[in-house]
């Protein structure tokens, strides 16, 4: 099978990290799996993927380890030697550290989000009002009048939030 990047990845790999990544990946094998659809496009792990394809001959990495949609190993093997202490404290903060070196095409991501539901989208984590149309503008703060529609005592209801006019 082979294997393709999603056209629409938002996330940038920068060469810094793909090749912390290749080094780490040499240090203690592959921990993570890159997954791929029916079709061979990538869901997760193009870091990896992109760091195998430049940095393999260099570093002489293994195999990357990659799984289908059903979750069957189709290509190399994941690591099973035991790491020793440090190599654990390296991989539990390697593991999130070179994931947050890299930045997002903000453009893409939108266009991504667009495409989902609302629960989907929630699961994400992305601000649902990040998709919002321009024309919307959910944000502009009327002007404040001079003279108050509220009084003391009034309570409003925004969704799951109250807001009291108070003193």
């Amino acid at each position: 099978m082979e294997i393709k990047p999603y056209p629409s990845n938002a996330k940038a790999h920068p060469d810094k990290q793909l090749d912390l990544l290749a080094r780490v990946v040499a240090e203690v094998g592959w921990r993570q799996n890159t997954e791929v659809n029916q079709d061979g496009v990538i869901v997760a792990g193009h870091g990896r993927y992109m760091a195998w394809e430049k940095y393999k001959d260099k570093y002489n990495l293994p195999d990357i380890w990659i799984t289908n949609d059903k979750g069957e190993t189709i290509h190399g093997e994941h690591a099973t030697t035991p790491l020793t202490e440090e190599q654990e404290k390296m991989w539990r903060l390697a593991d999130n550290q070179l994931n947050a070196m890299t930045d997002m095409d903000m453009d893409l991501v939108i266009e991504e989000l667009k495409g989902l539901s609302e629960p989907m989208l929630e699961l994400t984590g992305f601000d649902k009002d990040l998709i919002i149309e321009p024309d919307e503008q959910d944000d502009v703060v009327p002007d404040v009048p001079e003279e108050p529609q509220s009084k003391l005592g009034d309570l409003y209801e925004l969704g799951q939030h109250r807001v009291l006019c108070g003193d």
